[in-house]
C-alpha cells in the first residue's frame, strides 16, 4: 500500500469558516478506500519537515496561514520551515502526488514549491466567492479524471477569480458573472502530479456521490508517480 499524509487545518492553518477535522476525516476515508495508508497531521509545517521518502501522496486540506481573520498565529521556528521546504522540494523532485482542496489555494504560503505546483493562487482582495449554495459543476476537457463523469450539483462555495501563473488542465468549471471559472484542474510538473479541487468547504460537499467519485478518480491518477509521461527537467 502507498502512504498518504493529510495536512489538516489547525493552529495557524485553521480559520473560523472551515471544519477541517471533519473534512479531513472524510478525505482519509476516501484515501483509504483508494488503497492508501493514511496519517492526518494537524501540524502541516512539522509534517512537511519530517516528510519521509515513502510518502507518495500529500493531501492539503488547510487554510491561509496569514489570515485574513484576526486569530493569533504562532509561527514555526525558522529551522522547521527550512527543513520543510527542503523536504517538499525533494519529494517533488522524486515524484509525489498532491491533492489540494478548497482553501488550500491560499495555504502553505511559506513554501514556494507548493505555490508553483498549484498553478494558481487565491489572492486576497481579488479572489472571492458568492454565498455558499447549490452549485452546478460543469465537467470539461478530456483528462482521464473527467472521462465519463457528467455535470453535477453540490452544496458548496465556488471560488472565483484566482490568479493563474502557470498552465492548468481544467477538469471542472463553474459559472459566475456571465463567465466560466476553473474549479478543478490537474497538473504534471517534473515527476510529480497535482489535482486542485476547489470544492470541499464542509462535509455537505462530500454528500455528493459525484464529488466523491471525482476525488476517487483524482486519487487514482495521483497514485501514479513518478509520472512517466511528464517532462523531467
Amino acid at each position: 500500500m502507498t502512504k498518504a499524509i493529510i495536512l489538516s487545518g489547525a493552529g495557524r492553518y485553521a480559520d473560523p469558516w472551515h471544519p477541517y477535522p471533519e473534512t479531513s476525516a472524510v478525505l482519509a476515508e476516501l484515501a483509504r478506500a483508494a488503497g492508501f495508508t493514511v496519517e492526518i497531521s494537524e501540524d502541516p509545517d512539522a509534517a512537511l519537515a519530517g516528510l519521509a521518502d515513502d510518502v507518495t501522496l500529500l493531501v492539503v486540506n488547510a487554510g491561509d496561514p496569514e489570515g485574513p481573520d484576526d486569530t493569533a498565529r504562532v509561527q514555526p521556528a525558522a529551522s522547521v520551515t527550512t527543513e520543510a521546504n527542503a523536504a517538499l522540494d525533494a519529494a517533488i523532485d522524486r515524484g509525489v502526488g498532491i491533492l489540494a482542496l478548497h482553501a488550500a489555494a491560499a495555504s502553505l504560503r511559506a513554501y514556494p514549491a507548493y505555490g508553483r505546483a498549484l498553478g494558481a493562487r487565491w489572492v486576497r482582495g481579488e479572489s472571492w466567492h458568492p454565498p455558499i449554495d447549490e452549485a452546478h459543476v460543469h465537467v470539461v476537457g478530456n483528462h482521464a479524471i473527467a472521462e465519463g463523469l457528467g455535470d453535477f450539483t453540490v452544496f458548496d462555495e465556488r471560488y472565483t477569480d484566482f490568479h493563474l501563473h502557470d498552465v492548468i488542465e481544467p477538469i471542472a468549471e463553474h459559472e459566475e458573472g456571465g463567465g466560466r471559472h476553473p474549479l478543478v484542474w490537474a497538473r504534471e510538473f517534473g515527476r510529480s502530479r497535482l489535482v486542485y479541487d476547489g470544492l470541499g468547504h464542509d462535509t455537505r460537499s462530500y454528500e455528493s456521490a459525484e464529488h466523491r467519485e471525482l476525488i476517487t478518480r483524482s486519487l487514482e491518477w495521483l497514485s501514479h508517480v513518478p509520472a512517466a509521461t511528464a517532462e523531467v527537467e
